[in-house]
């Protein structure tokens, strides 16, 4: 049994930038902490996502999907000190 492999599209997966950056958010106290967990990318229908994570929260918090900025290119984590946009269904 021969299994093909689309080659080149594994490649434009593996090259292309995530369509979102998965974070994972703690909270201690009064502070949130953010940490990069993982990307996503788009299916190339249009029709959903492929989510690949580097890690996988066990203590709870929650993981937050957002479009990536530069600044998360030049960092894995932030603390609610950096300013770091959180959305108003997200400050509670």
């Amino acid at each position: 049994m021969t299994t093909k492999t689309n080659t080149k599209k594994a490649q434009q997966r593996e090259t292309a930038p995530p369509a979102l950056i998965a974070w994972h958010i703690t909270e201690r106290g009064e502070k949130k902490f953010w940490t990069r967990i993982g990307a996503c990318w788009g299916h190339e229908d249009g029709e959903g996502f492929s989510l690949h994570l580097d890690l996988f929260p066990a203590a709870g918090g929650r993981v937050v999907l957002r479009t990536p900025k530069k600044q998360d290119e030049d960092a894995d984590a932030y603390s609610e000190d950096v300013d770091f946009p959180v959305g108003e269904d997200e400050a509670a």
